[in-house]
């Protein structure tokens, strides 16, 4: 019953910026992690940036110095602010997150957001 409702993708000029915003609802008792991956035309699918329950966070190397992740526990949601995009960054954009559903068994299952296209060109 949880559903990752994903927005803020669109048509960008290289430079620009744009901002990625994540929120998970329904049966929740903690998130362990949450990030967001990738996938270009004609590429797999790809890790961008990750943050964990314990707030540590991790990028894929193109984008270090360029996207920020950040989470907002009590709203359940992740975000990701995109910086000095380049062309190669269009891609569809994943929302990604490992749900814990009761304290009883501590059991992480994995969601997927529906996805945003995000598009970078002149």
């Amino acid at each position: 019953q949880v559903q990752l409702v994903e927005s803020g993708g669109g048509l960008v000029q290289p430079g620009g910026s744009l901002r990625l915003s994540c929120a998970a609802s329904g049966s929740i008792f903690s998130i362990n992690a949450m990030g967001w991956y990738r996938q270009a035309p004609g590429k797999e699918r790809e890790l961008v940036a990750m943050s964990t329950s314990g707030g540590s966070t991790n990028y894929v190397d193109s984008v270090k110095g360029r996207f920020t992740i950040s989470r907002d526990n009590a709203k359940n949601t992740v975000y990701l602010q995109m910086n000095s995009l380049k062309p190669e960054d269009t891609a569809v954009y994943y929302c990604n997150a490992w749900v814990v559903y009761t304290k009883v068994v501590v059991f992480p299952r994995e969601h997927w957001g529906q996805g945003t296209q995000v598009t970078v060109s002149s």
